[in-house]
């Protein structure tokens, strides 16, 4: 399988080149990402748990999907394709705000991106991709946020930056759906 490049940017969100996904990784290297954020009209958020065999991050809760958009694909459009490969669906996204993060991780890699969050409803189950998902749940964004509080070493940390920076964002979008 060859590894795909991810879009390397300032932080103005300019590309600025194209590197290997792990060399970025190793390198610490600001590059482009998005998280995204789906909704039922329960008002819950479907999480997913990251597959165990990932190479950062395995086995830890986080938002819906997340992923590095391709060389010449929009946000949304990648926001759509990482969902359709991770979640098994495809639902309308809408682009909420873009923060930088940068999170190192015990293996030595470090993610140092410009995530854009993204966020759509859906209300049937997933065909989870067991190569990328281990589980998925519905939850309540209020009992998100208090188990993040509770057990924060069970969630990403992208996904525990953007509770704390941005509820406010996803958390708009999510009481508009009900």
């Amino acid at each position: 399988m060859i590894e795909e490049n991810v879009i390397l940017v300032n932080e103005k969100d300019e590309q600025i080149g194209l590197m290997p996904k792990l060399e970025a990784h190793e390198k610490a290297v600001l590059h482009r990402a998005f998280s995204v954020f789906v909704f039922n009209d329960n008002n819950e958020l479907m999480l997913q748990q990251r597959a165990l065999s990932k190479y950062h991050s395995p086995g830890l809760w986080t938002n819906t999907c997340c992923s590095h958009q391709r060389d010449g694909e929009s946000n949304l459009q990648a926001g759509k394709r990482r969902l359709q490969e991770e979640m098994g669906f495809v639902t309308e996204l809408e682009e909420k705000t873009s923060f930088i993060y940068k999170a190192p991780f015990d293996n030595g890699l470090t993610e140092h991106e410009l995530d854009h969050i993204m966020v759509g409803h859906y209300n049937d189950a997933p065909v989870i991709n067991r190569e990328e998902v281990e589980s998925w749940k519905w939850m309540p964004l209020e009992s998100v946020k208090l188990d993040i509080a509770t057990n924060p070493e069970e969630y990403t940390a992208w996904f525990k930056i953007i509770f704390e920076k941005f509820y406010k964002y996803i958390n708009i979008t999510h009481e508009s759906n009900g």
